[in-house]
């Protein structure tokens, strides 16, 4: 009987871009195989040629794209790389499937959801309108929509990113395609959405006997999900393996880097820096001729200017690095960037810097006409309720909790950017107005907010040096020459050279965006920088680059901060205490390392087990919430998370709010089962019994 061809083979897969009258080659002869109920990883940093290689083999570059000769792309044994547009309208649904990072963008904000499934059964598979529909609900029930009658005739902007996501999914599957190609579809989610996503494309990959590959950046996600893994570095295949293989022992001094570069759950500041990849990977017009990893290698020797070939290992493993040998009889190893830090605990003093006392903040909901006919008032949308927190000189706050929760809220109303309902700030003992506009100098100088998109606080036309010297000169008060060199020692401090001041952002990557972000955000050399996901966009390597950089910049100058994002991992290594936030109230609080141990809140034992964690051996957390956060203009009676608690109680949980309980060591859990019972359902110990 003849062995059945994979799902995908690409074999010499190479692919040109036209820039400026030129070609430019952006992917080298990569090689990759999918088998039947495989899901591949395709993983690297940005820029690195992942999106270029899942649109080559597709069939989808856009125009000034082609796939150079000697290419090939089979699918079950039918090679694509020579078919026309036309030709692959009948791949394209039928056969071959994508799932896109950005559902939003990716549906038709025009057709109800049920609908934009339902044509592409009727357009691959000739079905009636009735039993197209039928398909189409059928579709959403197998990705775990609830409902699925009144989600199909939603239209995309009244659904959730998570639905959202799994609408895509839904449509990839509808037609059942050989091949599932997903591109970063889980990088803007929740880790608790995620979650949930990683087990569906899990079960219905097993289910249809299809091939995935996944396109991503994150390791956590590669370990837990995928069975193979391709390492890709400046359009070519560096190391290629079975997840375990590569997780246990990478033969590539690239992969080596990726993979310490991943905080891990318990990593702290303290402890020691992040390992980094020092540079970043050559654009299109300056790729080297030898190795391209050579540059920025740590083992790089005089052979490495030399091409080194795509090799087999013996072991079910390919590696493309002309010393593997000697790193697979652990003769050498990569030397990583660690630069040294030193990181106190903070200051002794007592005294708190910033207090947040009640804070809340309500957003009015206008009245529809018929509201107003009969005299109704809407709910306000209750964002931030009643919350109360302190951060010490010198020390991070780490703030979590799913999109929703209201931490972004908070930190806009702290600086001043909302107005508050209620509640008292109080920064170095000062009380401060609502607004900005209603702020002194003084106050806007020390306080200073870093956004998750860079993109969006710098001025494209402004250069670097004018982003920096314009706080320096309003906030700080400095002259035009010594703004200048401020400047220069700002970029200095962020680990960019002084050319860097000429540029303009469009001329920066992303990481060099968010490095000036934060240098204008010590511009003022503030006393609290509130830092709203600064990494969730990044790549894993430059991720530990800017961790480090804020982690140095804070024991150098002492400065606070307030450091949100709904990645506990990340989280745990720059904070020194942590809050956890749920619709707009905290329900968790306590030092970094006892939020790592049993007992949680089970809000925050959902987020814990939802992490991936960068290592196959480990499996994920078996803990799922189901449902979708309820909307803050209806929060549920008692306690709030009751209605998607796997740990509820009954009728008290639903009537009656939850006290506050310590759980020893200034660990506080918002919850009505006690702290030792708590532990003891978790699998840890109790609190009296912890050392």
């Amino acid at each position: 009987m003849p062995a059945r061809d994979p799902v995908l083979r690409v074999e010499n897969l190479s692919i040109s871009y036209r820039v400026e009258g030129r070609w430019l080659r952006a992917v080298q002869d990569v090689q990759l195989t999918v088998e039947a109920g495989q899901i591949v990883g395709l993983v690297g940093e940005s820029g690195c040629g992942k999106s270029t290689v899942a649109a080559g083999i597709l069939r989808y570059l856009p125009p000034n794209g082609r796939i150079e000769p000697g290419s090939r792309i089979a699918l079950a044994g039918e090679d694509l790389a020579g078919r026309s547009r036309r030709a692959m309208e009948r791949v394209w649904g039928a056969r071959m499937s994508l799932v896109p990072q950005d559902a939003g963008a990716a549906l038709n904000p025009s057709l109800r959801a049920g609908e934009q499934i339902a044509e592409i059964v009727r357009r691959h598979e000739q079905l009636g309108r009735r039993e197209a529909h039928e398909r189409a609900l059928d579709a959403l029930r197998r990705v775990n929509l609830p409902d699925a009658d009144t989600l199909a005739r939603r239209y995309p902007h009244e659904l959730s990113g998570g639905q959202q996501q799994r609408v895509t999914i839904a449509m990839a599957l509808s037609a059942s395609p050989q091949l599932l190609v997903l591109d970063e579809p889980t990088t803007n989610l929740d880790v608790t959405t995620e979650a949930v996503i990683l087990d569906l494309v899990r079960a219905r990959v097993a289910e249809a006997g299809a091939g995935a590959l996944y396109v991503t950046h994150d390791l956590g996600v590669v370990a837990q999900l995928c069975d193979r893994v391709t390492v890709l570095y400046a359009g070519e295949v560096m190391e290629d393996a079975p997840v375990r293989d590569l997780f246990a022992r990478p033969l590539h001094p690239y992969s080596i880097g990726l993979m310490r570069s991943a905080p891990r759950l318990g990593a702290s500041k303290y402890r020691a820096p992040l390992p980094t990849l020092d540079g970043q990977p050559p654009p299109l017009s300056a790729r080297p001729p030898g190795c391209v990893f050579e540059p920025r290698c740590p083992l790089a020797i005089p052979i490495c200017r030399a091409k080194p070939p795509l090799e087999p290992t013996g072991e079910g493993r390919i590696v493309r690095c002309h010393r593997w040998r000697e790193i697979a009889r652990g003769e050498i190893a990569p030397a990583w960037g660690t630069p040294p830090l030193e990181v106190h605990a903070g200051h002794d003093d007592p005294a708190p810097l910033l207090e947040v006392e009640n804070l809340t903040k309500h957003f009015p909901v206008r009245r529809s006409l018929a509201q107003f006919l009969r005299g109704e008032t809407p709910a306000p949308v209750r964002a931030v309720d009643g919350v109360s927190l302190t951060i010490a000189p010198g020390r991070t706050l780490g703030l979590v909790g799913e999109s929703g929760s209201g931490k972004t809220t908070l930190a806009r109303v702290i600086i001043g950017l909302e107005g508050r309902t209620a509640g008292k700030i109080t920064l170095l003992g000062v009380d401060l107005p609502g607004t900005v506009r209603e702020r002194a100098k003084s106050s806007l100088a020390q306080l200073q907010l870093v956004f998750q998109n860079p993109i969006d606080s710098l001025n494209p036309y402004l250069t670097v040096g004018q982003a920096l010297r314009r706080p320096l000169r309003t906030l700080a008060g400095l002259s035009r020459a010594e703004a200048e060199a401020e400047a220069i020692g700002l970029l200095a401090a962020v680990n960019l050279d002084a050319e860097y001041a000429r540029r303009t952002p469009d001329e920066l990557s992303g990481g060099e965006k968010q490095r000036v972000a934060i240098a204008r955000a010590f511009a003022s050399d503030p006393a609290l920088v509130l830092a709203d996901e600064p990494v969730s966009s990044l790549d894993v390597s430059i991720q530990a680059s800017v961790l480090n950089l804020l982690a140095r910049l804070q024991a150098e100058r002492g400065t606070s901060t307030l450091f949100i994002s709904h990645d506990l991992a990340v989280v745990g290594y720059l904070a020194d205490t942590i809050a956890v936030m749920y619709l707009g109230e905290l329900v968790e609080t306590g030092c970094a390392e006892a939020l790592f141990r049993a007992p949680w809140h089970p809000y925050t034992e959902a987020l814990v087990a939802a992490i991936p964690r960068p290592d196959p051996a480990q499996p994920p957390g078996g803990l799922r919430l189901s449902g979708d956060t309820p909307s803050p203009r209806d929060i549920p009676s008692g306690c709030p998370f009751h209605p998607r608690c796997p740990r509820k109680l009954g009728a008290i949980c639903e009537v009656e709010s939850p006290p506050w309980q310590d759980a020893g060591g200034g660990h506080r859990i918002k919850c009505h089962i006690p702290p030792d019972e708590l532990a003891v359902l978790q699998g840890g110990p109790a609190p009296e019994e912890r050392a």
